[in-house]
């Protein structure tokens, strides 16, 4: 085997266009302070996971004297909208910014396109499937791609329930939209 080809092998791992972009757009914001402040809110149903690796927080800025952000749902009757905006509202108003307005964003809407490669890694931390563009669920606890669908609908309308037909663990996949 030549020495290169080893070399010629290798992936070279590339963010998602989508996520990519929205990423540019934070880097470059007037409001970084903000947007870093912004990341202590969570998804109140994917402990540990912000609202900014889930995809959901997208923008944020200054806008007739109030800071304005817009969050988009990942669909339009997620229950746990109200309460993020609730926690939204409360990390601005600890660092002292109470002059907010939160837009709710339906178009364009989410996809799980725009989920952070480290929102990724968190849900598979947590024995959640990542969203996988082909949907190949793996296993989130062995990584098999041996798994076989349960029910379409898991512990939220967003994920699906899946089983591992290597290691028999049930776990949720969270769908690709």
């Amino acid at each position: 085997m030549n020495q290169n080809s080893q070399s010629d092998n290798k992936i070279i791992p590339t963010l998602n266009p989508v996520f990519a972009q929205r990423l540019s757009h934070r880097n470059n914001s007037e409001h970084t302070e903000v947007w870093n402040i912004l990341d202590s809110v969570f998804d109140p149903e994917l402990p540990g996971l912000t609202i900014w690796d889930l995809g959901i927080l997208q923008d944020v800025r200054f806008e007739n004297k109030q800071w304005v952000i817009d969050v988009t749902p990942t669909y339009s009757g997620c229950p746990a909208v109200e309460t993020i905006n609730q926690d939204i509202a409360a990390a601005m108003s600890q660092a002292g910014l109470d002059n907010i307005k939160i837009n709710l964003v339906l178009s364009p809407a989410w996809s799980t396109e725009m989920i952070s490669p480290t929102g990724k890694a968190h849900l598979k931390s947590i024995n959640i499937a990542p969203p996988h563009q082909d949907d190949v669920v793996e296993c989130p606890v062995c990584e098999s791609k041996n798994t076989k669908v349960i029910s379409q609908f898991g512990s939220t309308a967003c994920k699906a329930l899946y089983q591992c037909n290597d290691c028999f663990e049930n776990f949720d996949y969270f769908k690709h939209f």
